[in-house]
């Protein structure tokens, strides 16, 4: 169980600074291990294979490295272990920088198209060359809903069961996911592991966080019959439930056709209600999303100060 000082400490850390990007960071070291890994195991036979040890071997590696480093701090004095917990937690959380880099694609979009198309590709995957506008801040709230999942509630969802450990473990399966963990011709072998490991990851998160989402509003019954009834409407088994509790929230329409690396995906739509998109809209996703990390957070810290 973590200190709670330790998690307020890199909580509030990450609300302030969001990602130290001058900083060294544990995700651009997973990327590299995982870039090293695939260039040389990603060809010839047995792909499939190749890719679960990758995986399998990398997430045990971070678990296990993580956890003799709390050993070693806790050898020197407690407060060395709380220093590195907290570091941990400030490293791993994303809620700051992801609702900056949203509003900014708000922002640049006001002022053209082309910078908006510019910005959002940032923090999507699929190809913004074409987007219209609409599609544009679609993709942007899509987005948010879905990394509040990826990037807080998982986070803090492993912290609790495996504590930092976990938590940096996971990290590295989201980065699997996001690196090899494709329905392309390159990576569907290779990625399968990866993919179906992050799946596993968070199916109880990406549910938690569309409750969460939904727990302040004024029709949270209302708004769970449209998960209910949306949640699976994607490819994604998790992907889909925050993006419903967001589209419920703000009565539009997710999914459609993305195309990503060149390959047109029809995605299924999440929502009937295919209204034009605004800025008061993000306003409002964003106010959803750090009523749901701060609503974790609390019952984190109530779980760590009644256990110590």
């Amino acid at each position: 169980m973590i200190n709670p000082i330790a998690l307020l400490i890199g909580w509030i850390l990450d609300v302030v600074f969001g990602d130290p990007v001058r900083l060294p960071h544990p995700v651009v070291w997973f990327g590299k291990m995982i870039s090293f890994g695939e260039k040389r195991l990603n060809k010839g036979q047995h792909r499939k294979l190749k890719g679960a040890l990758l995986a399998v071997g990398l997430i045990a590696l971070v678990f296990c490295a993580t956890w003799a480093i709390r050993k070693s701090c806790l050898m020197f004095h407690v407060s060395c272990l709380m220093l590195f917990d907290a570091i941990v937690v400030f490293y791993c959380l994303a809620g700051t920088t992801l609702i900056r880099e949203v509003r900014q694609v708000f922002l640049s979009l006001d002022r053209s198209l082309e910078e908006g198309r510019a910005q959002v590709a940032r923090i999507v995957g699929r190809d913004t060359s074409e987007l219209s506008a609409q599609e544009v801040r679609t993709a942007a709230l899509e987005t948010l809903a879905e990394n509040l999942s990826d990037g807080v509630i998982a986070p803090l969802f492993w912290l609790a069961v495996l504590g930092t450990p976990g938590m940096l473990a996971y990290k590295m399966v989201n980065t699997l996911d996001s690196m090899i963990g494709y329905h392309t011709e390159r990576y569907l072998q290779f990625g399968c592991w990866a993919a179906h490991i992050d799946d596993v990851a968070n199916y109880i998160p990406a549910r938690l966080t569309a409750l969460l989402m939904i727990f302040f509003t004024s029709s949270p019954f209302r708004h769970f019959t449209f998960i209910r009834k949306y949640g699976r409407h994607h490819a994604s088994p998790n992907s889909g439930y925050p993006e419903a509790a967001l589209a419920g929230i703000l009565d539009c329409r997710f999914g459609g056709p993305h195309k990503y690396f060149g390959e047109v995906f029809d995605k299924p739509y999440i929502g009937e209600n295919d209204r034009e998109l605004t800025t008061a809209d993000m306003k409002t996703a964003i106010r959803v999303n750090r009523m749901a990390e701060i609503m974790l957070v609390a019952l984190l810290l109530a779980e760590s100060i009644i256990c110590h």
